[in-house]
């Protein structure tokens, strides 16, 4: 299968078409990650501001959120790995344009299924300390809940809108998918493809989409939605599970030019 640039433009023009209401992925109550501790971390930017997460799975290419597409708006797409801050220099930081935008072909604004998204960069990233490869889950089985996994990501840090410059960081226990389909929380909603973390004033949050919910090393899932309230622990932070995706992950590696 050969992925085109008007291909995958005609996706992304697609997913923006419709205007969805839902709230999305949304760090709320967690601290300063340690600088260039997590050199697989990338912000996904539109005209130079961040907009959405991300983390480098091949050297020239990325793993986000689709509905990001949805929250970007019609400037100019880079990507940014090597930072720690956004807006100090960092000898490790670059800005790297983008040739192809991905999204999962079953994801959509009206719902939170497949929300995945693959960034091809222009170019090969240069690897080096502080920009590395994160490996992701390819077997699929359930991360058994209380297990403790981490967010990182540069989104809201307050309910308010306020953004931090530094990347920020927290640790989440996961909750079973039994539990996050109770009435009191998602009723049902929550698939096979999905899973969910504690979200009791601690919590991904708006700008963090797209990042990685790593469990003992390895990514699990890709943050995905959540309460409107970031931190509101009737509504635990939703993730996409990377495992069953790991085919479309591959195939559209090796088929890109």
């Amino acid at each position: 299968m050969e992925i085109s640039t008007s291909w995958a433009l005609l996706l992304v023009l697609g997913t923006l078409s419709a205007c969805g209401a839902r709230p999305r992925g949304r760090i709320l109550g967690g601290q300063d990650a340690p600088a260039h501790q997590r050199p697989y971390m990338a912000s996904l930017q539109m005209d130079g501001e961040h907009v959405c997460g991300g983390f480098l799975i091949a050297d020239q290419w990325v793993l986000s959120a689709a509905h990001c597409l949805e929250d970007g708006g019609n400037g100019t797409w880079g990507v940014l790995l090597g930072a720690h801050s956004l807006s100090a220099a960092e000898p490790s930081k670059r800005l790297y344009g983008v040739r192809l935008l991905i999204p999962h072909p079953g994801s959509s604004p009206e719902t939170n299924h497949d929300d995945l998204l693959l960034v091809q960069l222009q170019e090969p990233a240069v690897l080096s300390e502080d920009v590395k490869v994160l490996a992701f889950q390819s077997v699929d089985r359930e991360v058994p809940a209380g297990t403790r996994c981490e967010v990182a990501g540069w989104g809201f840090i307050k309910n308010t809108g306020k953004l931090p410059d530094r990347l920020q960081h927290v640790e989440l226990p996961i909750i079973s998918r039994s539990e996050c389909n109770r009435r009191i929380y998602y009723g049902g909603s929550i698939t096979e493809k999905m899973m969910c973390a504690e979200s009791k004033q601690k919590d991904s949050c708006k700008g963090d989409s797209g990042g990685p919910l790593i469990c003992a090393g390895i990514a699990e899932g890709v943050v995905a939605t959540g309460s409107r309230r970031c931190g509101n622990p009737r509504k635990p932070g939703i993730y996409t599970r990377i495992p069953p995706y790991v085919e479309w992950i591959s195939s559209v590696l090796s088929s890109a030019n």
